[in-house]
């Protein structure tokens, strides 16, 4: 079977780490996107070697324009134009009031979480016309603080809500080359992005007591989900989101 190409962005820990592991599995070769720790970015890519897969490290700022583009191109010139993207890089909420939060927090949320999908998925679109690919997959990684707000953390669901409405437009914009754009939105994932639920057994007991299923997602099923997306089986699936939070969602409602 020959191999495709994924970009993977923060692809050094939690999600994407696991994304790019399951996509290597998968028959994928992966550019490794990673924004500070060279020594998971060498740890990830060890595990696509040791799956089968050809790979490449790469450090940049996926908030800046300039970094995105020279970082795919050394993916390109090293495994070829991926036709899979994979936007994991992002930020967690802060706990900061409106009142409260400086608007260089604002921004750097934004660049983040948001403006990074924006310029990989833009470059994604545009290489794969240049080299006439018949299609492509894109996944975005959300929350289910896109649509389930609160208290704290205005900026980052405001940038996951625009997340998704970037994900909506963007499906339709490129449906007819053959390109998908589906998001996933994760509830409570242990990674570290949730560091204390990973390292405090209590803790973690008791935001699980509010998920029905009864417990935390792991990474690996959220990397499940995204490879089904960006595999053939999902080629009419596009413009969604699918939540992935063992039901925590559709209990924020009660006591109303």
């Amino acid at each position: 079977m020959s191999r495709r190409v994924a970009l993977v962005t923060g692809a050094e820990s939690g999600i994407g780490a696991a994304c790019a592991r399951t996509l290597a599995r998968n028959g994928h070769d992966i550019g490794v996107l990673y924004y500070q720790d060279d020594a998971l970015a060498e740890a990830t890519l060890a595990a696509v070697v040791e799956a089968g897969g050809r790979g490449v490290t790469v450090r940049a700022d996926v908030s800046q324009e300039h970094e995105v583009e020279s970082a795919y191109d050394t993916v390109v010139a090293a495994l070829g134009p991926p036709t899979v993207l994979v936007n994991s890089a992002g930020i967690n909420q802060s706990g900061v009031t409106v009142a409260a939060m400086s608007f260089a927090q604002w921004k750097h949320m934004f660049g983040a979480d948001l403006d990074g999908a924006f310029l990989t998925s833009r470059r994604f679109v545009r290489e794969l016309a240049k080299v006439k690919a018949p299609s492509g997959r894109i996944v975005n990684i959300s929350s289910i603080h896109a649509e389930d707000v609160r208290a704290g953390a205005a900026d980052y669901c405001a940038a996951k809500g625009a997340l998704r409405r970037l994900t909506e437009t963007l499906s339709l914009e490129v449906a007819r080359a053959g390109i998908t754009v589906n998001a996933v939105a994760p509830g409570m994932i242990l990674t570290p992005m949730n560091a204390r639920a990973v390292s405090d057994a209590d803790w973690r007991r008791k935001l699980e007591a509010d998920i029905p299923i009864g417990r935390a997602g792991t990474a690996e099923e959220v990397a499940e989900l995204v490879a089904f997306l960006a595999s053939d089986k999902a080629a009419y699936i596009t413009g969604a989101t699918l939540t992935i939070d063992g039901g925590l969602s559709l209990l924020l409602a009660l006591g109303a």
